[in-house]
């Protein structure tokens, strides 16, 4: 395998010099890649993944923590909305990630919504590729610069006002009830799920929606359980 690419990806895009580019080259590999390349790859991004999101959460936490006395519910909606997962595929496809995606051709040629999350999983791999690598400082420094640079145009749109949290506020206020969410289906392979969540008030199912996430199927639900009180409003 040509190394190359990675080495120059890792200097001339990440600004950074990998002591072990192999994990760099792991952690853009699918394991629908692994599963057609058995003889010669011997491992997949998901582990890397798993370490990249809690490093990921942690510099993302402490920005939040350091720089604002806001209450906890408001860090986490900052948080969740920097956090999410367009929010780093939109991350991976400035920086190009598609272009060294290790992908089996099933996957090459998989849908738009199975693409948007593979470049998210990979975003937290290449981070904790870099932890490992290069320690938390680097890693930090990387999820400052791709992510935390966000906040400021998050915060001035009100981006991190979810559906989720909008409608905790209105069914609290109308029916004194928070709302919970079901799985009430789930559907394709481990690499390309999609959720299918229904919000309850109380006993009532007031929205259902779908998604590639548990997460992101729960705000496809609140949006439409707020459509379903707004239309109450108006009767």
């Amino acid at each position: 395998m040509d190394k190359t690419k990675y080495l120059e990806f890792s200097e001339n895009v990440l600004n950074i010099t990998f002591k072990n580019i192999d994990l760099l080259i792991t952690a853009f590999t699918h394991r629908s890649y692994l599963n057609e390349h058995k003889k010669t790859v011997k491992e997949h991004n998901e582990r890397l993944e798993f370490l990249g999101d809690a490093v990921l959460e942690l510099s993302v936490t402490e920005y939040l923590y350091t720089n604002f006395s806001e209450p906890e519910g408001v860090l986490t909606s900052w948080r969740s909305s920097l956090v999410r997962t367009e929010s780093l595929a939109e991350s991976a496809y400035k920086l190009q990630f598609e272009d060294l995606l290790r992908l089996s051709k099933g996957e090459e040629n998989g849908t738009k919504r199975a693409r948007v999350q593979i470049l998210a999983n990979t975003f937290e791999a290449i981070i904790g590729a870099i932890y490992l690598d290069q320690g938390y400082e680097i890693a930090d420094k990387f999820i400052s610069a791709q992510i935390i640079s966000k906040f400021d145009k998050i915060r001035e749109l009100g981006i991190y006002l979810d559906y989720k949290s909008k409608l905790q506020e209105i069914a609290q206020k109308i029916e004194s009830l928070t709302p919970s969410y079901k799985v009430i289906a789930e559907e394709g392979p481990d690499h390309d799920k999609n959720f299918k969540v229904g919000v309850f008030v109380g006993e009532n199912l007031r929205g259902v929606g779908e998604g590639p996430s548990k997460q992101s199927a729960q705000q496809n639900a609140a949006e439409t359980a707020l459509k379903f009180y707004k239309n109450q409003e108006s009767d």
